[in-house]
């Protein structure tokens, strides 16, 4: 069974990158593509930090997802059988 992943994706707080870089648009566009798992890039950063630890809970061991009440907006956006993605904290090492 195919498994789709993106590992390394940076935040709205890192330079030159998107203001929708955020969970929700990041949750939108990867249950669009069928992507599974996304490796949520400048977790160190204080900012980024504060809005992953309000807006997503644990789903699995070392993964998260988005809260229950965060996922209704998206899913309007998406479709509503949208599955979406579980997210994995990473950072690179330079």
């Amino acid at each position: 069974m195919p498994f789709y992943a993106d590992l390394h994706i940076h935040s709205k707080y890192s330079r030159a990158t998107s203001r929708d870089a955020d969970l929700e648009h990041m949750a939108i566009a990867a249950s669009q593509k069928g992507i599974g798992l996304i490796g949520t890039g400048d977790f160190t950063h204080p900012a980024w930090r504060a809005e992953i630890e309000e807006k997503l809970v644990p789903s699995q061991p070392g993964l998260f997802r988005l809260r229950d009440d965060i996922i209704d907006g998206p899913r309007k956006e998406s479709s509503s059988n949208a599955i979406f993605p579980h997210f994995m904290l990473e950072v690179e090492i330079s």
